[in-house]
């Protein structure tokens, strides 16, 4: 995996966003994010989700969910897809990666 300054299509694409992980491309952030170790292990769960999920099926059910929570969350659907609860719960946590379960966002289902 590896971490890069979001430039050119990636940064048109995701330009209101700090960061966006596109494995198996690596994790793309804002300049200014380049150094922010929160930021990078927000990215870091996402990876691991997605390697886990095997990519494809990681984006299909990320999209399926927030279409979901646009519905039963409204103003809030983005932050409410269980794979983004994850890693904004655990971003903080130095040690989350080294301690994290398999599926770990299936926990914040709801």
């Amino acid at each position: 995996m590896k971490i890069r300054e979001k430039k050119g299509l990636v940064d048109f694409l995701f330009s209101g966003v700090s960061g966006v992980t596109l494995a198996p491309f690596g994790i793309y952030l804002n300049k200014r994010y380049l150094t922010n170790q929160k930021t990078i292990r927000h990215e870091k769960i996402h990876w691991k989700q997605q390697i886990e999920m095997l990519i494809l099926p990681f984006y299909l059910w990320y999209l399926i969910e927030y279409l979901i929570r646009l519905i039963t969350d409204k103003g809030n659907a983005y932050r409410s897809i269980s794979f983004e609860q994850e890693a904004y719960r655990n971003e903080g946590d130095i040690n989350y990666m080294e301690n994290r379960k398999c599926f770990g966002w299936v926990k914040y289902l709801k």
